[in-house]
């Protein structure tokens, strides 16, 4: 059974199948809606790679290639830590290190959770969720992604975690603390979208990854940037590819955005 949105505030339904209820309204993601993100994406400066996985295929610009993950991996881990506990409830210990890694992108958290699931368990990870160029060879924050890979992770997040743990990772992933929640949320919340997802920045590297629905339908988006001008620029080019990739989306003004740590 999929996990409602209703379970939490700005929480996303899980992926990984249909929902159960009939989606109504417009398609989330055109061909139009892509040619128009495709188009922002590749005029801004630095260089910038997203995907969009709608439920029939994975699209998007320069979706295969690597990129430092930066905090993206501790949503990996979150579900890697989740999938160790697939027959059990989770330890009091756990869910103090889970919370503020994925909710405050805790790094201290991230590397305890790193020790309890090791590189084999991300890759173990990958495998299940279908990522094609996972690299965990260098430091837990340079573990290498693509927008392509992360979007698979989220589209597929429903089967990828245990069912008795679905409610509780939707919650975290949609309940990151405000000033974290620029980008993706800050464009699509205000429009209808529950959206839960992951940031990750550092000087020269911002990133997002979301699991969106409205109206019954379903999208994971991701975009990846380097070599931004500026930690604010990257945040409005993901800005821009939110409100173009989804079709229905209107312009918007303002912009939120991480500080530089």
């Amino acid at each position: 059974m999929a996990v409602a949105l209703a379970l939490v505030p700005h929480a996303a339904t899980a992926a990984g199948r249909p929902p159960e209820r009939a989606a109504t309204g417009p398609a989330l993601v055109t061909a139009a809606s892509l040619a128009r993100a495709r188009a922002w994406a590749a005029g801004r400066a630095g260089h910038v790679a997203f995907a969009v996985h709608a439920g029939r295929r994975l699209s998007g610009l320069r979706s295969a290639e690597a990129f430092p993950s930066a905090s993206l991996v501790k949503a990996m881990l979150l579900v890697a830590a989740l999938r160790r506990a697939r027959g059990r409830p989770l330890r009091a210990a756990e869910r103090a290190e889970l919370e503020p890694m994925v909710r405050r992108s805790d790094n201290d958290a991230a590397h305890r959770a790193h020790a309890w699931v090791g590189d084999a368990g991300l890759l173990a990870l990958g495998r299940a969720a279908g990522l094609r160029r996972l690299d965990v060879s260098g430091p837990l924050f340079d573990t290498g992604v693509t927008a392509a890979d992360q979007a698979r992770l989220f589209w597929r997040l429903e089967r990828l975690v245990p069912r008795r743990h679905r409610a509780y990772a939707l919650r975290l992933l949609s309940t990151v603390v405000p000033r974290q929640s620029w980008g993706l949320p800050h464009v699509l919340r205000p429009r209808g979208y529950a959206v839960a997802f992951k940031g990750g920045w550092r000087r020269g590297l911002v990133s997002q990854v979301a699991l969106v629905e409205r109206d019954g339908r379903r999208a994971a988006l991701a975009v990846l940037t380097a070599g931004s001008p500026s930690i604010a620029y990257a945040v409005q080019t993901i800005e821009g590819v939110a409100r173009r990739v989804m079709s229905s989306e209107r312009p918007s003004s303002g912009t939120n955005g991480p500080a530089d740590r």
